[in-house]
């Protein structure tokens, strides 16, 4: 049987002829008669009484019960297959932050380009408060950000550490010490990501426990701060994961909170997840759980 047989049959229960039914589907009377006998035959039983009124036998009416049901479903399944169909193609947009262009992205869109080679990824790189606004407008549909300050509608999920280290190039006067000091960090000027930057944010909250309040460059672009510090001479103040020559030092400096949560940001408000989506956030977390390994 398939979704026009039933249809068929239902149609002619409403209607109570068939040609009537017939004028409804704009089929031929003979289309309806044969789809019917098709449906009784599948399912071994005669629906209609034969005669010029669609009466229905006893089996009819109770197969006439379930009608609606078994269309129902059809439908669903249909719309399903429609659905995962679309979803083979299309667009994802996705928000991340600096820092995971180099660690997680090329692993991360090499495997979901295997999988899903019909779907076009647009990448918008930008710090957390920025990609959180993106996410409550409707701009993208995931991050991969630190955890903002204001949650609101967004969920975050917590899948790693980054933590926050100083460092000057090889040349600078600091760069013999093993640590640094409150001094050092006055005397000298510091370099950081811009001041919207969760790290930014969090490194003026650990100066203030020491009272200091350094001259500060600072640069939208943390993969440049290593050449802007070399530039200024100053020191600079970048995450972890940040790429850094030989000739970048790291130094320690007390922080009470050094590390800064790295994880998937999405809206509250969207209860179904397309399959795309939540295949790339799977692979998303494999390569984090990987990254804790290591």
């Amino acid at each position: 049987m398939d979704l026009k047989e039933l249809t068929t049959f239902r149609t002619v229960i409403q209607e109570g002829t068939f040609s009537r039914a017939a004028d409804k589907l704009h089929y031929a009377q003979s289309t309806v008669t044969n789809q019917i006998q098709r449906l009784e035959k599948e399912l071994g039983i005669q629906l209609f009484k034969r005669g010029w009124d669609a009466e229905l036998t006893a089996a009819g009416k109770i197969y006439a019960a379930e009608v609606d049901h078994l269309i129902a479903h059809w439908q669903y399944v249909r719309d399903q297959a429609q659905q995962l169909q679309q979803e083979e193609r299309g667009v994802l947009r996705i928000g991340m932050i600096e820092s995971t262009c180099t660690t997680l992205l090329p692993v991360v869109m090499q495997r979901f380009s295997q999988h899903k080679p019909g779907i076009q990824c647009e990448l918008t790189i930008g710090n957390t408060d920025a990609l959180a606004q993106l996410l409550r407008d409707g701009r993208i549909e995931l991050a991969i950000c630190g955890e903002p300050p204001v949650i609101d509608l967004l969920h975050f999920e917590p899948l790693y550490e980054e933590r926050i280290v100083f460092i000057v190039h090889e040349q600078h006067p600091l760069a013999q010490k093993d640590s640094l000091t409150p001094d050092d960090v006055q005397q000298y000027s510091l370099t950081v990501g811009g001041r919207s930057c969760l790290y930014h944010l969090q490194l003026e909250k650990e100066l203030a426990r020491f009272k200091l309040q350094p001259f500060t460059h600072t640069i939208s672009q943390l993969s440049a701060v290593p050449l802007l510090a070399t530039a200024t001479g100053s020191i600079g103040v970048v995450l972890n994961s940040t790429p850094l020559n030989e000739q970048m030092v790291q130094l320690a400096f007390p922080l009470a909170e050094p590390l800064l949560r790295i994880g998937m940001l999405v809206s509250r408000e969207q209860s179904y997840l397309p399959l795309s989506r939540r295949l790339l956030m799977d692979i998303v977390r494999k390569e984090a759980g990987e990254r804790l390994g290591e």
